[in-house]
């Protein structure tokens, strides 16, 4: 039965027509993928559902009715909830009380009704199958147990209809499969859900239907069971991607980067990685594993308790960013919202962050040269974006993450780290970071990968360590590299396979 039906919406924002004129319909009981490249128009067509972009043309019809969504508020009074893929909880509070946030039950003295907000916050936790303590602190929980939380917040509006935005963009497999359980028995109860992921094969495995959009335009509505992930990539993207991990072949340089017995409490137990100059270096390793904290204490963003750092063979003392960046050291950080942009300055000032002094002229800041320099760094990683005014926020993920890019690379950077640098970006996106990784190989740059994907980890490579809780267990490198198999990859990454001795590199 069709729950709800979306005809002809049309979104405008300034400069970009977001959404030309889609349909939508979702049926009750059924979980609906959204797919496309970034900025395709699938979040912003689930916004104006949700209530958040209420400025839209086009019809809604919501078991039957005609509706206007005119806000969140309004929409989940409907029954139509959102769960952002940047999770709105507080996390001072309780988990009942995030629930039931500005809705708590009162008793005849209009005070709150602690054991009946608790009581309804374990009912909707057992609806989902979780054994998360309603009266637990959100600052305790994990990034997996959060998002129950946040589906348990969506039930508790009585939702028949919940909207999940990249949901297990941060999680763990094992979370994964919890949130897939529970997707299956929300099923059963009759909720429809809207899921957008770039995960093309969690959608297979998830999804009843299939819809794509392509550069605000509906490309077309299939059953996931009949699609292929070659197909999906192809309605995405409007043409046929042949090779998912380009690589170019360049001769592989000196060591540039070299971190040697790294420690930090119970996180790095001594850990040492070498990057040489024309090559890509994967760091690969389950979550908790230590990879970032790693590359974090390269750069100097985290203190650790001993070991050296060496840059082009010579110690280099790196207490905090500024040396890092000092020494050539570039990172494009794991969260680009909150630590790679600005989100409320445009993308002139963003590129420009990094290296103030790539806009000075003879007498003093040049903001023309400045405009001329950035567009071209931002033309040379096809930002997609209608003026360099465009505030970074505007931007769809992918295009975020090409303008932290584009930052580094108005750096004189020699090393060059990417922290999970394709997390929430579709396709079409990773195949640009990937060009742009080669194309720093083959002007002889270190780069360096970080990625819980392992199928990119593996295919973007030439070389690959493996960490298990905060030790390097594993090395793949040379002839190993092609014959190397998931199976592999994952019994070093926990630990119950282990490189024996790590050859001495020069």
């Amino acid at each position: 039965m069709t729950i709800l039906e979306m005809r002809d919406i049309k979104v405008q924002f300034p400069g970009v027509l977001a959404l030309k004129g889609v349909p939508f319909d979702l049926r009750a009981g059924e979980v609906h993928a959204l797919m496309g490249e970034n900025g395709a128009g699938k979040s912003t067509l689930m916004k104006v559902l949700a209530g958040v972009y209420t400025n839209y043309e086009g019809s809604i019809t919501y078991k039957g009715e005609e509706i206007v969504s005119r806000s969140i508020p309004e929409q989940r009074q409907r029954g139509i909830s959102i769960i952002f893929q940047e999770m709105e909880l507080l996390p001072n509070l309780t988990v009942a009380e995030n629930i039931f946030l500005g809705r708590q039950p009162t008793n005849a003295t209009g005070t709150i009704d602690w054991r009946r907000m608790n009581r309804d916050a374990r009912e909707l936790l057992d609806r989902i199958r979780t054994p998360i303590p309603e009266d637990a602190l959100v600052s305790h929980l994990s990034v997996g147990q959060m998002q129950m939380v946040e589906i348990a917040k969506a039930l508790s509006f009585q939702a028949d209809v919940i909207i999940m935005d990249e949901p297990t963009a941060a999680l763990t497999g094992k979370e994964v499969d919890g949130l897939f359980a529970n997707i299956q028995d929300l099923k059963a109860q009759g909720v429809a859900i809207c899921y957008i992921s770039h995960r093309l094969e969690e959608i297979r495995r998830i999804a009843d239907r299939v819809t794509v959009f392509r550069d605000g335009g509906y490309v077309g509505t299939r059953d996931a069971a009949d699609l292929s992930v070659d197909e999906m990539v192809s309605m995405m993207v409007g043409r046929e991607m042949d090779d998912y991990y380009p690589r170019v072949t360049v001769p592989r340089g000196d060591v540039v980067l070299e971190l040697c017995d790294i420690r930090r409490g119970h996180v790095l137990k001594g850990v040492s990685l070498v990057a040489h100059a024309g090559e890509i270096t994967g760091l690969y390793g389950l979550m908790g594993a230590g990879r970032t904290e790693l590359m974090r204490a390269a750069f100097g963003a985290d203190p650790y308790d001993s070991g050296s750092i060496l840059i082009d063979g010579v110690p280099a003392r790196i207490r905090n960013p500024r040396d890092a960046k000092r020494h050539g050291i570039a990172l494009l950080t794991e969260d680009r919202k909150q630590q790679g942009l600005i989100l409320d300055f445009d993308l002139n000032k963003n590129i420009s962050l990094a290296n103030l002094k790539a806009a000075m002229g003879p007498f003093g800041f040049d903001e023309r040269k400045e405009s001329r320099h950035n567009q071209e760094l931002a033309d040379s990683v096809r930002v997609k974006t209608p003026s360099l005014r465009q505030l970074a926020r505007n931007l769809s993920g992918g295009n975020q993450q090409k303008v932290v890019l584009a930052k580094w690379l108005n750096t004189d950077s020699k090393v060059f780290i990417f922290d999970e640098p394709t997390r929430g970006i579709d396709v079409g996106a990773k195949a640009e970071i990937y060009r742009i990784m080669n194309r720093l190989k083959q002007d002889g740059k270190a780069v360096i990968v970080v990625s819980s994907e392992l199928t990119e980890c593996m295919g973007i490579s030439d070389r690959m360590y493996v960490m298990h809780e905060g030790r390097m267990t594993g090395l793949i490198e040379g002839d190993e590299m092609g014959g190397l198999t998931e199976e592999t990859v994952i019994a070093y990454a926990t630990g119950t396979k282990t490189t024996q001795s790590f050859p001495e590199e020069q």
